[in-house]
């Protein structure tokens, strides 16, 4: 293994542009087609295992998720924007992720009971106990993930992701087919964690023993210490729902809005990220250049928005069929909800895009007060439409993100050196051609007679993917050419 890794070279912008290209490929490649693996396993389990059980799973999640803003991927981040990092700072990272992560293992477990008994649920409890061994792996996943992304090595990275996934599939799979329940969910990330945790040591040779010595660490502490702030105020906009709603929700009425949430959220959750992890990279290489910062940030919104309005409009106008057939009768109260929240997701989407460009260009406190500004709005806003149930917190939704992401626009987009009128620009073509086929799937629905959920979905499914296809052909034909041309690496 070399000494260290060198600073990223100043390579030309068609260089980098191949590179981008191909981090894309192999990240979100493999991430499709893992995703359709996984997902058929999840929607398998979705159907075996009740509301009930993912309702309680997801009280458990509360707790996950906030201890895993802290557990460090954000000194990952610093590592990965630095202009040297050499073996003593991999040894220095290494350090303070055993040290995190062994910190926040310990405190899960230990706060086990504080959060069974706010959910009046005593198997939270043992379920969060289980789920501390999580902690275990993540030091040996988030340093190699460092070294890899700042080599940008998305390869190695995506096939290690892939075969993690599987195993988590295949854990699901078995704990659902055994009949293991709730602790099929407990299972199968741990799975996936240990094969991710081997895997990726192995891809980025990064086994080394870890240095307690933090001195001349401090910018990757305050680095991480910023990102981490600013995730911590993402889990009380993103946690806050289910934090407040586990409350006063039995577990059956929670999983039946976790679950759409899920679904709703299956692009923003698992196909941004990916995407936003090459684009960090692409980003802290062009810092010094803030106007290739501003056209790189453009031509990612367009077309992570080319292919989300459509997912997200399609899914709003077929939700009925969708839960049918996808989850099963016994889901049938989470269609509505899916509808509605799916109407919503677009407003998300373009809100998780910010935080790469401001944080790769040295400004990671921009997104940490865009994370403070949700946290104060969302709760707030899930507090009072909690009352009405479901139908109020899907309302609260509506009535807080349209505020947040103009915020969060208005604060971000100077730092990046992006009009907003781009910005508005690089989205309109999509969102045109994502409404009008949304009208059309909307009105062949109601001129045909009721038909079988499957029929009904394959139906409407072909006749909006074909009639977004014509929309771009015919009115938008300039984003689609730029579409094009960026997946064949020709664009300027």
């Amino acid at each position: 293994m070399t000494e260290s890794l060198p600073a990223p070279p100043n390579r030309p912008n068609e260089s980098l542009r191949s590179q981008v290209r191909s981090a894309v490929i192999w990240r979100s490649g493999t991430q499709i087609l893992g995703q359709m693996l996984t997902w058929a396993s999840t929607f398998v389990v979705i159907r075996v295992l009740s509301p009930s059980d993912y309702g309680l799973f997801a009280m458990t999640q509360v707790v996950l998720v906030l201890l895993n803003m802290l557990n460090g991927y954000g000194l990952a981040s610093a590592l990965i924007q630095r202009r040297d990092a050499t073996r003593h700072a991999q040894r220095q990272l290494f350090g303070m992720l055993i040290l995190l992560n062994g910190a926040l293992g310990l405190a899960q477990f230990a706060c086990a009971p504080l959060a069974a008994a706010y959910y009046r649920q005593p198997m939270v409890a043992d379920l969060l106990r289980v789920q501390a061994l999580l902690y275990c792996a993540t030091p040996f996943i988030a340093l190699p993930y460092a070294m890899l992304a700042r080599a940008m090595d998305f390869r190695r990275q995506a096939q290690v992701n892939f075969a993690s996934g599987i195993a988590g599939a295949v854990t699901a799979l078995a704990g659902a087919w055994l009949g293991w329940g709730v602790w099929t969910l407990v299972a199968a990330p741990i799975a996936l964690f240990a094969v991710r945790a081997v895997g990726m040591t192995w891809a980025a040779r990064s086994l080394m023993w870890p240095s307690f010595d933090f001195r001349g660490a401090g910018d990757i502490a305050r680095y991480g210490a910023t990102m981490a702030t600013g995730q911590v105020f993402w889990f009380l906009q993103s946690q806050a729902d289910v934090f407040i709603a586990g409350r006063l929700f039995d577990p059956h009425m929670l999983g039946i809005y976790t679950t759409s949430l899920f679904l709703t959220q299956i692009f923003v959750s698992k196909f941004v990220p990916p995407l936003n992890e090459v684009a960090f990279s692409a980003y802290a290489r062009l810092r010094e250049d803030r106007a290739a910062v501003a056209s790189a940030f453009l031509k990612s919104v367009q077309l992570i928005m080319v292919v989300a309005l459509p997912f997200y409009f399609g899914l709003a106008v077929t939700a009925y069929p969708l839960v049918e057939v996808v989850l099963g009768p016994k889901w049938s109260e989470a269609a509505p909800v899916v509808q509605w929240l799916a109407l919503a997701m677009p407003m998300m989407t373009l809100q998780v895009l910010y935080s790469p460009a401001s944080d790769a260009c040295g400004r990671p406190g921009i997104s940490a007060w865009n994370g403070a500004i949700g946290a104060a709005l969302l709760p707030v806003a899930f507090l009072v439409g909690v009352h009405w149930g479901i139908a109020g917190l899907v309302a609260a939704w509506f009535a807080a993100y349209p505020l947040y992401l103009a915020i969060s626009t208005w604060r971000t987009l100077p730092a990046i050196g992006v009009r907003a009128r781009d910005l508005f620009s690089a989205v309109l073509p999509a969102l045109r051609a994502a409404i009008a086929m949304a009208a059309i799937v909307f009105l062949l629905d109601r001129a045909f007679p009721a038909l079988p959920a499957l029929v009904q979905l394959m139906l409407l499914s072909v006749t909006g993917a074909l009639a977004y296809a014509a929309w771009l052909a015919v009115f938008a034909r300039p984003t689609l050419r730029a579409v094009i041309a960026l997946l064949r690496n020709r664009g300027g």
